[in-house]
């Protein structure tokens, strides 16, 4: 009953192709960035930001990442976590040799260098597509972190191999480094997240977007009906490359200070950002937010009842968590292979007719 656009009139095709024509749903994202920029901050301690918000919104950022490549344009790849550490290392680079741009321009300048980098092992699916695509990035993956560990160059010749984010600051506010307050951390972060949200909701609606689905669903249909592959497959690896580069930057920069290529951005990472869309949903940018949420929130919840509550050894908790996320990953896979958004939308439908019979 509340849930109804009954009376709400269109009346030019701009109000009507409106990214949240209902008022119902653009109020809930007002009240949603209302929470986000005004409230959270002022109410959220320095552990929820730090533990909780911070990886929630740079995950959510490197999924949307993701999800523009596999669940758009259907192109798998399991090298998320190698492209966060382009992202990380080339933003590290700038920070020491250019700390006068600025951190905001450089972390773009990353977004930038990654979507090269991705663009360049995005050329085998001009060739090769499902599990064979899918192994040719996980090699990427591999490489990378081989690169980033062996060359001493990325590393300004450290000799323990680590990198370390030097203090930048933004309007005269600390935002990197040990001492930078979280609340400027979590306002900088969120303000990308929401932006680069907002980016890439309108190129899925946009004519790229509709040449991804269109290659997604059946590339041989699409290049007849006038898709170019190559334009639409290198576009989907650029655009992903450049949100996840801008993730892996915000995750060593802003959220870690400090990284090592093998620990911080190995197989783990690729694996749980594609956890992330599956379980949130495949072609959404809602599902990237959703997952990214369930995934960052799920171990800590975990953790707080196996350990805190029930007294269970930390390592068993751990193994208990790993089981878990597998055997949701499954039901998901099995029930609503959509993931949490088509809930979402289910409900929305449910809302929309109720309290008649459906």
């Amino acid at each position: 009953m509340f849930y109804r656009e009954t009376g709400q009139y269109k009346t030019t095709y701009s109000a009507d192709q409106a990214l949240f024509p209902i008022a119902q749903d653009r109020y809930v994202i007002y009240a949603v960035l209302f929470g986000t920029f005004v409230v959270v901050p002022m109410v959220a301690n320095e552990y929820w930001i730090n533990a909780i918000l911070l990886p929630f919104l740079i995950y959510s950022l490197a999924a949307l990442g993701l999800n523009i490549l596999t669940g758009y344009c259907g192109q798998v790849s399991l090298g998320t976590g190698g492209f966060m550490a382009v992202g990380a290392f080339s933003v590290y680079k700038l920070m020491v040799a250019f700390p006068e741009l600025g951190f905001i321009t450089l972390v773009l300048i990353s977004g930038l260098i990654t979507a090269a980098v991705g663009t360049f092992f995005g050329l085998p699916s001009l060739r090769i597509k499902g599990f064979y695509l899918a192994v040719a990035t996980l090699a990427s993956q591999f490489f990378l972190v081989w690169l980033f560990n062996k060359v001493g160059w990325f590393v300004n010749y450290n000799a323990t191999g680590m990198i370390t984010s030097p203090p930048m600051t933004i309007f005269g506010v600390l935002i990197t480094g040990p001492s930078a307050p979280p609340a400027a951390k979590y306002l900088l972060c969120a303000s990308i997240v929401a932006i680069s949200a907002l980016a890439a909701k309108n190129l899925a609606r946009g004519r790229l977007g509709r040449n991804w689905m269109a290659i997604r669903d059946m590339d041989i249909a699409a290049e007849l009906i006038g898709v170019r592959p190559l334009r639409a497959k290198l576009s989907a690896f650029a655009v992903s490359s450049f949100f996840i580069g801008m993730a892996g930057a915000l995750y060593f920069a802003v959220w870690l200070g400090s990284a090592e290529p093998t620990e911080a951005f190995d197989i783990n990472q690729s694996f749980l950002v594609l956890f992330m869309i599956i379980i949130g949903g495949l072609g959404s940018v809602l599902g990237s937010f959703l997952g990214a949420a369930f995934l960052v929130l799920l171990p800590i919840l975990l953790k707080n009842i196996l350990v805190d509550g029930f007294g269970t050894n930390i390592a068993l908790a751990a193994h208990i968590e790993i089981m878990t996320i597998g055997v949701l990953i499954i039901a998901f896979l099995i029930i609503e292979p959509h993931g949490l958004a088509r809930l979402w939308r289910i409900a929305k439908e449910k809302l929309r007719l109720w309290p008649f019979p459906y």
